[in-house]
């Protein structure tokens, strides 16, 4: 599966899913962490679908793997949060 064409508002859910919060929106970038992360996820808001770069280095970020999140992805095994 790719990860082109992951809506803003899909990779949120993932992100609240893995547990982190938004911390703070400025300039068109979202920061989102949790306790124990090394550095925060930033995302931005003015580009809908997320590139697949960005989500494949901020999967990296929360220490999940892609096939986890495509996983997550299939409706028939999402988890609801």
């Amino acid at each position: 599966m790719s990860l082109k064409n992951i809506s803003l508002a899909t990779f949120r859910d993932f992100l609240r899913y893995k547990g982190l919060n938004l911390i703070k929106t400025e300039g068109g970038h979202e920061k989102w962490s949790k306790t124990g992360m090394s550095r925060p996820v930033i995302i931005q808001t003015h580009i809908d679908p997320v590139p697949e770069f960005i989500i494949r280095n901020n999967l990296g970020s929360i220490g999940s793997s892609k096939k986890e999140f495509e996983e997550w992805l299939n409706p028939g095994k999402r988890k609801k949060i």
